[in-house]
């Protein structure tokens, strides 16, 4: 990589980092493995000794026999720590709404030793367990969302937006691919591009050994084509990682696909996590992410957000 291209990219790593001591992870939900006991767990994927969960929680009186659409979430941690307990309440809302809803581990660097291209290839491995599980888990195949926050954002978004990277050894028959995109502060843009702002002098040391490929090969931003799922995104004016999704969505809309970008005035990275102040933001990104999902025939109705949040007490 050439000293331009790893000073260009440093705010990426920086905003990633500060977000696992500040802003990535809200308080409550670091436990790992996480403990959700109103939740379903089997192994999506196992690897040498890794077994890898998926948390599921089905809608009340689901059966097998239902075609249920379902999203997958995926935590952030700048590929390094996190929880699949981060995006529990997501999921417990989703299923309220009548999706299959699940939260699934992946391999990171502080556990595992993973490199990202490790964890893109298990987003794929988890995508693929659902759909080709469809039938067992009372699934529709054509309609399995990816989600995720941060670096889980860019995961998911690889999937949807990047061929191959697929774990060898499995079924590639069966898709990897989910039909739509829930980002919250994604990690979208990990290679240099028009107008991402730049940082000092100091160079990001062995970034292509962590990422375990070329970098520009893990950008959904650069390696958007026609068919990328449709997406939305949700960020915080003040994230620095705002100007990659500008990026991202400006080639979404150029290749003739649908992406929303939501912004948040004077919020930072990681704002929508629940348990972050009085949850406003919390709120916010569930009931806008409900509209998208409604939109795509995924759930109908209105939002009901506040009363899901009445039955955790909150007002």
């Amino acid at each position: 990589m050439r000293l331009r291209d790893s000073i260009m990219f440093l705010p990426v790593l920086l905003a990633l980092n500060v977000s696992i001591v500040r802003a990535g992870q809200p308080q409550g939900v670091m436990a790992y493995p996480p403990t959700l006991p109103d939740a379903r767990v089997e192994v999506y994927k196992t690897i040498g000794d890794v077994k890898l969960n998926i948390y599921i929680f089905d809608p009340a009186d689901h059966k097998a026999t239902d075609k249920s659409p379902a999203i997958v979430f995926f935590f952030g941690g700048g590929w390094r720590t996190g929880s699949p307990g981060q995006f529990q309440h997501h999921c417990r809302y989703l299923a309220s709404r009548g999706m299959v809803a699940m939260t699934a581990d992946y391999r990171v660097a502080s556990r595992q030793n993973a490199r990202v291209v490790d964890c893109v290839r298990d987003a794929k491995s988890a995508i693929r367990y659902v759909r080709a599980d469809a039938q067992r888990l009372g699934v529709d195949p054509d309609r399995i969302a990816a989600g995720g926050g941060s670096a889980g954002g860019h995961i998911a978004g690889c999937a949807g937006a990047i061929d191959g990277l697929d774990e060898q050894g499995e079924d590639q028959k069966v898709s990897s691919k989910p039909n739509a995109l829930v980002l919250f502060n994604p990690a979208i843009a990990l290679a240099p591009f028009e107008g991402m702002p730049s940082v000092g002098e100091e160079v990001v040391q062995g970034l292509k050994e962590r990422m375990g490929a070329e970098p520009k090969s893990l950008s959904p931003a650069h390696q958007v084509k026609r068919g990328v799922p449709p997406t939305i995104m949700f960020f915080g004016t003040n994230d620095r990682l705002l100007s990659g999704a500008q990026f991202f969505q400006k080639n979404m809309k150029e290749a003739g696909n649908r992406c929303e970008l939501l912004t948040y005035e004077g919020q930072a990275h990681g704002f929508f996590n629940f348990g972050r102040g009085d949850n406003k933001f919390f709120r916010d990104t569930v009931e806008q992410m409900d509209k998208f999902l409604a939109s795509l025939g995924y759930i109908s109705g209105e939002p009901t957000i506040d009363k899901h949040m009445a039955t955790l007490g909150q007002k």
